[in-house]
């Protein structure tokens, strides 16, 4: 028997209404905690005034509610389903025929579009308004900012010493191992960006505290090329600092990605995050859609079986497994324990295969 549409659309509507509540109710409850942990941060430092750290706040707003969407799909099914049952409409519609997938489906549907939503038009805006709030926090909290930028050309570095002068790095491939660029151009430049000289070299290799230029040609405004064999040039930077200034998986947008890994990997660094990131938003609808299946269990068995706060709270502590889970297989693949592609799509995977069997053996069992 198929649903029919008008009660399939009702169905929709009550979990679309109750996931609107929940994910507003969260987002209300984290845009104050990151306030106050902001402001925390922001205390001794006159500059990072309130309106500046309101305006960090929103901006990270859209990107912490991407990782609380989750929870909102599964509380609001928990909720919406819970509800179903307690009003005995589901017993109505079961006593019509009807079985468990198919007044389900309209929830799954809809987590799953969701799913398209967020990775497709949220994340984009979500990744540029963090990259601003990452920038504002460099200049007004931490008084560090970006050290690197990838591009088609290469790597870019830059490096301002104590007294003001300024060093632009550039080199079409790097070394990540012993941090080697190669066919390496420096510009350098005097307080107020004033031009001062170039260093064109073979090699640059980060040393402990300068770069070593080998086979470099040094020139200036007013004086002629000059070759030396060995050049150095004093430096503040480490490769764990330059690893740390890398553009962060979650500021560059979903459409981007792809991308962003050519060109990193094309000039010799790793994109392993990056690429871990991408396939885990492509595996963000199916994650949804378990995320209902998986609520479904809990909530229609705690209708039948009495036992409503002890069945809820099964849910929710799902959830919270669901997590960790994620966040360890992730981990593991990052570190290359385990392949890219299963640490990103394992989650959603083995939580929709959960909760399609719970369901298979609490209803056709």
């Amino acid at each position: 028997m198929r649903l029919p549409r008008t009660l399939s659309r009702y169905i929709g509507r009550q979990f679309l209404l109750w996931f609107l509540i929940i994910i507003l109710s969260m987002v209300a409850v984290i845009f104050l905690v990151d306030v106050v942990e902001l402001l925390r941060r922001a205390a001794g430092k006159p500059d990072a005034t309130l309106a500046i750290v309101i305006a960090m706040a929103l901006l990270r707003l859209p990107h912490l509610t991407q990782e609380a969407t989750v929870f909102a799909i599964l509380f609001g099914a928990l909720v919406c389903f819970f509800r179903l049952t307690r009003n005995h409409e589901l017993v109505v519609m079961r006593s019509a025929g009807m079985s468990v997938w198919q007044f389900v489906f309209p929830a799954v549907y809809i987590a799953a579009i969701i799913g398209l939503v967020k990775i497709m038009v949220v994340n984009p805006a979500a990744a540029t308004m963090l990259a601003k709030a990452e920038e504002m926090e460099g200049k007004y909290l931490t008084g560090s900012s970006s050290l690197l930028a990838v591009s088609t050309t290469g790597v870019w570095l830059r490096q301002i010493d104590d007294t003001g002068m300024q060093a632009v790095i550039h080199a079409p491939t790097v070394i990540p191992d012993r941090m080697e660029l190669n066919r390496a151009i420096v510009f350098l430049f005097a307080e107020e960006d004033r031009f001062v000289g170039r260093i064109d070299a073979e090699t640059a290799t980060l040393r402990d505290g300068f770069w070593e230029f080998r086979n470099a040609w040094l020139t200036g405004p007013d004086r002629p090329g000059q070759f030396v064999a060995v050049h150095t040039l004093p430096t503040d930077l480490t490769p764990a600092k330059i690893q740390e200034s890398f553009a962060s998986p979650e500021t560059v947008s979903f459409w981007q990605l792809p991308r962003f890994i050519r060109v990193t990997e094309a000039t010799g660094f790793s994109a392993r995050p990056h690429r871990l990131r991408w396939n885990a938003l492509l595996a963000e609808p199916l994650l949804l859609a378990a995320m209902v299946l998986i609520a479904a269990t809990f909530s229609l068995r705690s209708a039948r079986r009495g036992r409503a706060v002890l069945f809820i709270a099964g849910g929710v502590l799902s959830g919270f497994a669901i997590y960790i889970m994620t966040n360890i297989v992730h981990a593991l693949g990052l570190g290359a324990s385990v392949p890219l592609v299963f640490a990103a799509w394992m989650p959603a995977a083995f939580s929709a295969s959960v909760g399609v069997s719970l369901l298979l053996h609490q209803e056709d069992g």
